[in-house]
């Protein structure tokens, strides 16, 4: 089986962020990178602020992935922002919609996470919920201070994609967010929950297009369910269109 290239779009990292480098930076965390080699691809990172267009750059990989990050701007999806939004990337947020409705467009495999789903329901007409802790009954999404993550229950829709890579009806998730789904993107279907009815998992009704609200990279090299995740991904991006 030839080894796919994964296009991951990176985290703009500012002056300071790293020490003793000078300026920014463009990064994203080892654990998706070791959980894509584990799945045997190959990852290769897709820098905000691009001036290639986004079929030039889809046409040089196999698949793509969206990790986590800073909240997207509110105005893309007609609100304005709430005191608790951070991290805005204006240039990620166009690259990564960008990406999305090509990878949509030609069927090209797609995993997006923590962050990555919420690109991926604004991208296809959708909104999210600024920030959780407002909404009466939406807890245990973020980890308490001090600790790495939290961990959740996610109950998973019968025949959906998740269903298939995972084998599971209910899996235990790794979760650091504030933010989450409320109107769904056109085109797409809710496939995992909380027990709060957050939705934690959509799937595109057109291409192998999975979206994750929790982190799978955070328990993927212990936990053969979460690894699967990548794993079923990598396969798709290993077919020939």
């Amino acid at each position: 089986m030839r080894q796919p290239w994964i296009g991951v779009v990176t985290y703009h990292l500012a002056d300071g962020r790293v020490s003793a480098w000078r300026g920014g930076a463009f990064a994203i965390p080892e654990a998706y990178v070791d959980a894509l080699r584990r799945a045997g691809a190959r990852p290769i990172l897709l820098l905000p602020g691009e001036d290639a267009k986004a079929d030039e750059l889809l046409g040089r990989v196999d698949g793509l992935m969206l990790v986590g990050g800073g909240d997207i701007d509110p105005a893309l999806y007609g609100e304005e922002p709430n005191e608790a939004t951070r991290g805005i990337e204006p240039d990620r947020d166009g690259l990564e919609i960008a990406l999305l409705r090509e990878a949509d467009r030609i069927g090209m495999p797609t995993l997006a996470i923590c962050r990555g789903i919420q690109v991926m329901n604004v991208a296809f007409g959708g909104t999210l919920i600024q920030h959780l802790p407002d909404v009466a009954g939406s807890s245990g999404h973020a980890a308490p201070n001090g600790e790495a993550h939290a961990t959740h229950l996610v109950k998973i829709a019968p025949g959906s994609r998740l269903e298939e890579a995972t084998g599971a009806e209910v899996i235990s998730c790794s979760t650091h967010h504030h933010q989450g789904i409320d109107r769904l993107g056109y085109g797409l279907v809710a496939t995992g929950w909380t027990d709060d009815g957050l939705v934690e998992a959509v799937e595109g009704e057109r291409a192998w297009m999975l979206g994750v609200q929790w982190h799978p990279e955070d328990t993927a090299a212990d936990d053969q369910v979460q690894q699967a995740i990548f794993n079923v991904f990598v396969a798709r991006a290993t077919e020939e269109p």
